[in-house]
């Protein structure tokens, strides 16, 4: 049973801290969950994390694309369908309101959540988890 974090790069913060990830895990782990980080660099990782997040049947998914998301318009089709088609729920995180996927990119897969802590990845992180840990203990 996972929550599959998929980071995509960030240029002007720092991205999850292994003592962070340490602390994420520890509470997922609590109510029996693991938690599994794949940074993504570019766009295609991101959409073929989205795809394996699908065939490894990832009970949830924390989705930060980062500095990726602007990019995302260039080639919409592909991470649309994959939002389509991932089969779990899923909860957008950002350290900036500027980073959130534009609407188009999800018209059929809405996110459960969009998380947006101004300058707070962290917080967005905490929250976002506790909302899946929440969400999965139903």
């Amino acid at each position: 049973m996972s929550i599959l974090i998929l980071q995509g790069r960030h240029l002007s913060s720092k991205p999850l801290q292994s003592h962070f990830l340490l602390e994420l895990r520890g509470l997922a782990a609590a109510v029996g969950r693991n938690l599994e980080l794949r940074p993504c660099a570019s766009l295609r990782e991101l959409v073929g994390s989205l795809r394996a997040a699908r065939r490894r049947r990832s009970e949830f998914v924390l989705l930060d694309p980062g500095e990726l998301a602007p990019h995302a318009l260039a080639e919409p089709e592909a991470l649309r369908q994959a939002l389509e088609e991932l089969p779990s729920a899923y909860i957008e995180v950002h350290d900036a309101s500027a980073t959130t996927l534009d609407d188009r990119l999800r018209a059929h897969a809405p996110p459960l959540a969009t998380i947006v802590i101004n300058g707070d990845l962290a917080m967005s992180y905490r929250i976002a988890l506790g909302i899946a840990l929440r969400r999965l203990s139903r």
